[in-house]
This record gives C-alpha cells, sequence and structure tokens, in this order.
C-alpha cells in the first residue's frame, strides 16, 4: 500500500515517526511531505531515514516530475498527522499553498486527518465547522484523545498514541478498498450522516507498490569526465562537469530507482540514498561500469570519456627544454560503452550520451547517428557541445535515437528536464523488454 503521510507543524509530530516506522515495518511503502512550519520539530533528515525516500516540503522542488501532483495521483490513502487548527482550515478552503496541499487536492484516494491542537483551538467554532466541511467532503477525521497538551494543559486535543492511528488508518483503508478484511480486534468506522470519525483498529496486509516508474529498478549512471595522466603532474582530460550524470542520478532516485552513479572528478554531491564510486581514468571507469553493469536493469553513460591516452607516462614533471614544444604519441583508451553493449544482460537497457560539434564532414545529428548506428545502445542521447553549450551547469538539449540512428525523441531544458526526458525514453524501454 502506498501511503502520503503529510506532517504539519505541531509539537505532536514527533509521535508520527513512530507511525511512520510501524507503517515501513508493515511493508507499506511511505512517502512523507512534511510542512515548512513541522521541520520546527521533527527534521527532514528524520523523515528521509525511516521512509528511505525524499521528504520534501515545497512545491517548487522537483519540477520536471511534476511531483506535487503525482505524489497525490500514487497513493493509495493520505494521513495527515497532525493535522493543525491552520492547516484544517487551509484544507477546508481547498488552498494549495504548499506541496501537502497541492498533493491533497490532486489526489482521489482516501484522506484520514489527526487533528492535533489545544482545547479551546480544537473546541473553537472556526475550528468545528471547518473539520464538519471535511467530513461532509468524506474526509476521515481520528477524533482525538484526552490527555496531557503542551505545557501544564490538559484536556481533549491530544493525538492519539501512533498504535491507533496506524490501526485507524487502517480501518478506513479495508472501509474503501485499498485493503482487504479486518483483523481480529473488529474495529470499524463510524459513518453515519456527515460524521465520518473513525476509531481505531482496521486491518492491514503486507502488500508493497511504489510511487515512482522507476521503483525497484537498479541503475548504474556514469558522470564527469576521465583524465589520463601524461606525467607525475598533467593529464589529458575535458570539460565535462558532471551535471548531467548526477542530474539523471537525482531524477531517477525520485522515480525510484536504486542508483550508483560512477564518478569522474565531479565536485557535486550526491543525492540522498545515492551509492557513489569515484573513479579517475577511462580504464578506471569502464571496470566499474562493467562491475556495476552486472547488477543493473539500466546503464547509462553519461561521462565524458577520454578517446586517447599517452603512449607513455612520465613518472616525473616532463620540463621544458630546447624550442619548448612536445611532441606526444596517444594511443585509443578502451571504447567503455561498446564493451558495455557487448556484455549485456538479457533486459538490460543501455543509454549512450554524444557530445557532438558539427565539422566540414558532417552535421552534429549526422555524427549522432553513426555513433548510434556503431555503438548500438538502445539509446544514444546526442547534444551538440561547445564552449558555451552544454557543458556545465547550463541548459542541455539532446536528440534521443535508437540502435539504428532514428530520432525517437527530444528534450531540452535544465539538465534535470533533460534527465526526465531521457528517463521517460528508459521507461518505456524497460516496457518493450
Amino acid at each position: 500500500m502506498r501511503v502520503l503521510l503529510g506532517v504539519t507543524g505541531g509539537i505532536a509530530a514527533y509521535k508520527v515517526a513512530l507511525v511512520l516506522r510501524r507503517l515501513a515495518e508493515d511493508g507499506h511503502s511511505v512517502r512523507v511531505i512534511p510542512t515548512a512550519a513541522s521541520l520546527n520539530f521533527v527534521g527532514r533528515s528524520t523523515w528521509e531515514a525511516l521512509s528511505g525516500a525524499p521528504a520534501p516540503t515545497v512545491t517548487f522542488e522537483d519540477v520536471p516530475s511534476v511531483q506535487h501532483v503525482r505524489l497525490g495521483q500514487r497513493a493509495d490513502i493520505v494521513l495527515v498527522a497532525p493535522a493543525t487548527a491552520d492547516f484544517l482550515a487551509s484544507m477546508a478552503r481547498g488552498e494549495a499553498r504548499d506541496l501537502l496541499g497541492n498533493a491533497l487536492l490532486a489526489t482521489s484516494a482516501p484522506v484520514v486527518v489527526a487533528p492535533a491542537m489545544h482545547t479551546e483551538m480544537w473546541q473553537n467554532e472556526a475550528t468545528r465547522a471547518n473539520v464538519a466541511t471535511l467530513k461532509a467532503r468524506g474526509v476521515h477525521v481520528i477524533e482525538p484523545t484526552v490527555g496531557r497538551l503542551t505545557g501544564p494543559d490538559s484536556g481533549p486535543g491530544r493525538l492519539p498514541d501512533p498504535e491507533d492511528i496506524v490501526a485507524a488508518l487502517y480501518s478506513v483503508a479495508s472501509t474503501e478498498g485499498v485493503l482487504g478484511g479486518t483483523d481480529d480486534a473488529g474495529a470499524t468506522e463510524s459513518g453515519a450522516g456527515d460524521d465520518a470519525s473513525v476509531t481505531p483498529g482496521g486491518s492491514k496486509d503486507d502488500a508493497t507498490a511504489g510511487w515512482g516508474d522507476l521503483e525497484g529498478v537498479r541503475l548504474v549512471v556514469s558522470a564527469g569526465g576521465t583524465r589520463e595522466p601524461l606525467d607525475a603532474v598533467r593529464f589529458l582530460g575535458n570539460r565535462s562537469s558532471g551535471h548531467q550524470g548526477f542530474a539523471i542520478a537525482e531524477a531517477a532516485r525520485e522515480r525510484g530507482a536504486d542508483v550508483t552513479i560512477v564518478s569522474a572528478h565531479v565536485a557535486l554531491p550526491a543525492g540522498e540514498g545515492v551509492r557513489r564510486v569515484e573513479v579517475s581514468t577511462t580504464a578506471d571507469l569502464g571496470a566499474a561500469m562493467r562491475e556495476e553493469a552486472e547488477r543493473a536493469d539500466v546503464v547509462i553513460m553519461a561521462a565524458a570519456v577520454a578517446d586517447f591516452r599517452p603512449a607513455q607516462v612520465a613518472g616525473h614533471k616532463i620540463k621544458k627544454s630546447g624550442d619548448g614544444t612536445l611532441e606526444l604519441s596517444l594511443v585509443p583508451t578502451e571504447d567503455v560503452l561498446a564493451s558495455l553493449v557487448q556484455g549485456r544482460r538479457d533486459g538490460q537497457v543501455i543509454v549512450g550520451f554524444a557530445a557532438e560539434t558539427g565539422d566540414a564532414g558532417a552535421s552534429v545529428s549526422e555524427h549522432g547517428a553513426a555513433k548510434a548506428r556503431r555503438k548500438a545502445a538502445d539509446l544514444m542521447c546526442v547534444n551538440e557541445v561547445g564552449e558555451a553549450k552544454g557543458f556545465g551547469d547550463r541548459p542541455n538539449a539532446v536528440t534521443m535515437l535508437d540502435a539504428d540512428g532514428g530520432r525517437v525523441g527530444e528534450v531540452a531544458g535544465t539538465k534535470l528536464a533533460v534527465a526526465h526526458g531521457v528517463l521517460d525514453q528508459v521507461v518505456r524501454l524497460l516496457h518493450q523488454v
């Protein structure tokens, strides 16, 4: 069961960490959306550690994946706990002032709220009217209990214990058809008239479900530029910054993949949950990619790999002498992408990148099509590069070709937008194998 858990800004948020732990232990897939105010009580890292997934807060995070809509669309059930008086008011008005509000408007799944606040706030006519409005719309309300509140106060408004919240959620899930059957406790939902309050109980199953279209897919992507040593100080390299490869890793992780990034000289942080392998030369990268590819469902070669290396490497710094000229003898490096295609497993999807410039012999698209036919990867992403194109934290534009050099798609924009466009094609290819 896919549970979307919204956490709003109340002191009772600490209890909800135990709700999340129980849901995860029961085998459910949980995504957490904490509001900005809730992070004053429980930090984002807690939610990400317990759920094993990113815990976004604002609407304009990961815009290309449209997560402000997608998270609500893919939920089987939504729980907001604790639900503050302020959030209940916003929800009753149908506001989309943050990511959680957007997700609630985008979901067709059953919605359960667990209010928690001081007694006077819970009993205020405005709050009661907002709760009545939500119940009339079919929102299930877990009534707060009576007990100790913040400070010396006691009374109705206390968030129920975590086990009771989970039991109530399972009861709604069973009643709404998200889960089947009831447990031995036999607790029920009281749904007479507009009163959709819930008492603890219900049931669960151990089925798990994913949030993204790459859920459970093992993906390895290379990024950056390899360096081939010339002497003890110098090397032959390129301008690749690794931004596109790291954007692919970030986008794939957001879409549910188990991601490893093989990084060649990249000064960028890997995202939450992304495994990182550091390499230097083309030979290093080739060895690492072949090892990772043995376990991968998707292999993406986004790194800029040196085509040549010095035939000899000096063990000392080469000094200037005579007229100052230096002749180098270069030999080809391994064709890493070709070796990955040759050693591919059945059902494995392999993607290559071709950074091209036009010349007197052919255009960028012609060079790209020839490379696609030569490499025989499932997808070749061709982009024009230059001093002010492609490299670094700049917008990118790629044309995607199949193994025969035929055009299958185009995408342009930020590196993250391009990453999602490429992964859209990867998903299509996975469905074909």
